[in-house]
């Protein structure tokens, strides 16, 4: 299983689930990424964190340690 902190900028995927389930992996829920919804890597700040991503018309920021969360499948 590849989980988001693995990808590189510029990849796109969808997001399958997630590794547990804590107020963190909810709050991502709350801010749109749920299992099925298609995404975008934008890019990595200067000291690789956080991460940006392109979730529908949303741009998201996320710590790698979040982003470690959330399993998802690459696509081409």
């Amino acid at each position: 299983m590849t989980y988001l902190d693995e990808l590189v900028p510029g990849q796109r995927g969808r997001v399958i689930g997630f590794a547990t389930d804590s107020p963190v992996t909810r709050r991502l829920l709350e801010m749109g990424l749920v299992p099925g919804r298609a995404f975008t890597y934008l890019r990595d700040a200067p000291l690789r964190d956080p991460l940006e991503l392109q979730v529908g018309v949303s741009r998201l920021s996320l710590r790698h340690s979040e982003a470690a969360l959330v399993a998802v499948k690459v696509e081409e």
